[in-house]
């Protein structure tokens, strides 16, 4: 059998690419980037690596935010787990809001809360690293297949 290599091609988007794209969306407003984000390089990367950066957190806090509103809209009505909330027992408060549901979470519950969202924070840098790695490594040594 032959074996073909094959090349990971990846294309990263410049402001030219998104304000045709924008155009093409929305050709009432446009493009729109008051801050001019799009032409910046944060943390010493290139605008292409920037844009996609931006667009990777867009996706993420909208995720987030849609979780929020889901987790609201679920103590409003007063819904929450049968089981004890803590090993101790102590239940789930039966609240009417989200305030007042963190009110009444133990400090311990918020650390375990934050620790988490630090812990996926932490492996979706090392997923974008390893990933990175990878096509670096694919692209280096793809003549050897």
């Amino acid at each position: 059998t032959q074996r073909t290599a094959t090349k990971a091609s990846m294309s990263m988007e410049t402001s030219e690419d998104l304000a045709v794209l924008a155009k093409k969306l929305n050709p009432v407003l446009g493009f729109f980037d008051p801050l001019g984000l799009a032409k910046q390089g944060f943390w010493d990367t290139t605008p292409e690596e920037t844009i996609g950066f931006l667009r990777e957190s867009e996706i993420k806090h909208g995720r987030i935010a849609m979780f929020a509103f889901v987790g609201y809209i679920v103590h409003a009505n007063g819904i929450h787990f049968p089981w004890a909330m803590q090993l101790d027992g102590t239940p789930f408060p039966s609240v009417s809001n989200a305030p007042e549901a963190w009110d009444a979470l133990s400090e311990s519950a918020k650390y375990q809360i934050f620790a988490f969202i630090g812990f996926l924070e932490v492996v979706g840098i090392l997923m974008w690293e390893v990933t990175s790695l990878w096509c670096q490594a694919n692209s280096l040594f793809s003549f050897f297949v």
